[in-house]
């Protein structure tokens, strides 16, 4: 092996760069930790070499066939596995700056972004960066994740943008198809030959998430939807006070946050509810008062959540009632304390997927300007000796699982037009290993004319946590690709025929046809049936 001073003698610093590169590699493979081995090989210059090199390399090395492929040694060199600890890769993208059917006077407005959006923020960034193709923005972040070491066979697609419902059909088929192009790896004529190319796929996509408003929640649209492949909404609720909703000129009230979580429950999509406390007109009790109808309002009962405190910037039109003295945000001490006392109360059903926007620091006005709200509630629990039930706070992300001590719990709740059942595989200390929603519909809804429900269970979700794995790829210990999910499907599927219905609806995103099909489904307009 070369010297290090003939690598630099041949002053080609990049291959210096590989050469340094692989003797870590090798270090780490003789049982050296990682950053002992990347200290143990400074670059001259100054600084070490960061692990997007070093997992190029070792995808270098592994695919000309000098070592063979580990996957617990690719594991070990990985940057953020938090990313993928949830059992998807999760790609975001953003559709273009488009004028929004709300008012609202807590959005910033920046002609560079779609409304709610700042050009700092780091999805942002990157959008405005690919002047919001979406082809482009799908294909590099995919690149990107696969670059530090993540697997991006299971793609969930986050389109963001603020109200997606009220940009135009023909560019919403457009910017899906070429997301669907991206995922693909070849340019589709419409929307459905991608769709239906994703199945063969080597990146397919196993969820598509887009957020609206509750106010443009219809019958149509929801099975516009359904057509689109959407599997997952973000539904702007911010507050279930209407007083609350008027004074920030939200545009709809509860009503229609209550009848649209309904149609879409009816359709089987999961349901991710944004709420906003320090809102004008709120106050710390009223914020606590406003949680509780989440979770007792048999219209509402989120799948997820995203707690969103409202941040004071000089763009919105907040910022004039401030300025007045109308408008005192909380202090981080405030937000934690409230955070805390209500975050206890969220059902083991529900996941709080974020607390607090990412929105830099530098933009807010007054309040609070920590984007690290969730470790200092957790932190603020633990000092009360409390703890949070949520999905979030129980998967087991990268712990080892013995699947044969997993236990099989059933949680029922009752919704306006359904009942609920929540099945979860957890371990004896009460991780969260696996789950899935099922929908019994307690009637037909039928304004929304979906032929494929008819006399139908309805399979919302089926999720299996831990580290995503490639497909085919097995881990000891993960709870991935240990037959849980078929596990719950049985599940649902007996219970199903115990309560009489027909057949077991899916409402699958279009990656995942192919493993309901080999449970024994088939495509019916826009969901995997089976007969019971």
């Amino acid at each position: 092996m070369p010297t290090r001073e003939v690598w630099l003698k041949a002053r080609d610093y990049k291959t210096f760069q590989l050469q340094l590169a692989r003797e870590i590699l090798e270090d780490v493979r003789e049982g050296v930790k990682l950053d002992q081995a990347t200290r143990a090989h400074p670059q001259p210059e100054g600084g070490f070499i960061g692990k997007p090199l070093l997992v190029h390399v070792y995808r270098q090395l592994t695919n000309n066939g000098v070592w063979t492929f580990d996957p617990t040694f690719l594991r070990k060199i990985r940057m953020k596995p938090s990313r993928t600890l949830s059992g998807v890769t999760t790609v975001t993208v953003l559709t273009k700056p488009y004028p929004c059917p709300g008012k609202c006077i807590f959005c910033p407005t920046d002609a560079r972004m779609p409304k709610s959006y700042l050009p700092d923020e780091p999805g942002a960034m990157r959008a405005l960066h690919h002047d919001f193709d979406p082809f482009l923005q799908t294909s590099a972040r995919i690149e990107a994740l696969y670059a530090i070491g993540h697997p991006t066979e299971k793609i969930e697609l986050l389109v963001l943008g603020g109200t997606w419902s009220s940009y135009k059909k023909d560019y919403q088929e457009w910017f899906l198809k070429r997301c669907f192009d991206a995922m693909n790896g070849f340019e589709a004529r419409t929307l459905q030959e991608a769709q239906g190319k994703n199945g063969d796929a080597r990146h397919k996509n196993v969820g598509l998430v887009i957020e609206t408003r509750p106010d443009w929640v219809t019958p149509d649209e929801v099975r516009r939807l359904r057509m689109l492949g959407v599997t997952k909404i973000q539904l702007g609720v911010q507050s279930l006070n209407d007083a609350i909703l008027e004074q920030n000129n939200r545009g709809h009230l509860v009503a229609e946050t209550r009848h649209a979580t309904a149609l879409l429950r009816a359709a089987g999509f999961k349901i991710v509810m944004h709420w906003m406390p320090n809102l004008l007109g709120a106050t710390l009790e009223s914020d606590r008062e406003d949680f509780k109808h989440l979770w007792t309002d048999p219209h509402l009962l989120p799948d997820e959540i995203k707690i969103y405190p409202c941040q004071l910037l000089s763009n919105a039109e907040l910022y004039d009632y401030w300025k007045r003295g109308e408008y005192i945000p909380y202090t981080t001490e405030e937000l934690i304390d409230l955070i805390a006392d209500i975050k206890i109360h969220i059902p083991r059903y529900c996941r709080v997927n974020r607390i607090v926007r990412d929105i830099p620091s530098t933009n807010v006005v007054e309040g609070n300007k920590r984007t690290s709200l969730r470790q200092d509630i957790q932190h603020e629990l633990s000092r009360r000796g409390l703890h949070c039930e949520c999905i979030r706070c129980r998967e087991v992300r990268g712990r080892s699982i013995d699947p044969g001590k997993l236990e099989l719990h059933e949680h029922v709740y009752t919704s306006a037009r359904s009942t609920e059942h929540f099945l979860a595989f957890d371990t004896p200390e009460d991780y969260l290993a696996g789950y899935l929603r099922l929908s019994l519909p307690n009637g037909n809804t039928p304004e929304l004319k979906l032929v494929d429900l008819d006399d139908a269970a309805l399979i919302r979700e089926v999720h299996v946590y831990g580290q995503s794995l490639s497909i085919g790829e097995e881990q000891m210990g993960a709870a991935q690709h240990q037959g849980l999910g078929s596990r719950l499907m049985e599940r649902a599927e007996k219970i199903g025929r115990r309560k009489n219905y027909s057949r077991m609806a899916v409402i699958a995103a279009v990656g995942t046809r192919g493993y309901y099909a080999r449970l024994g489904y088939a495509l019916g307009e826009n969901y995997m049936l089976k007969r019971l």
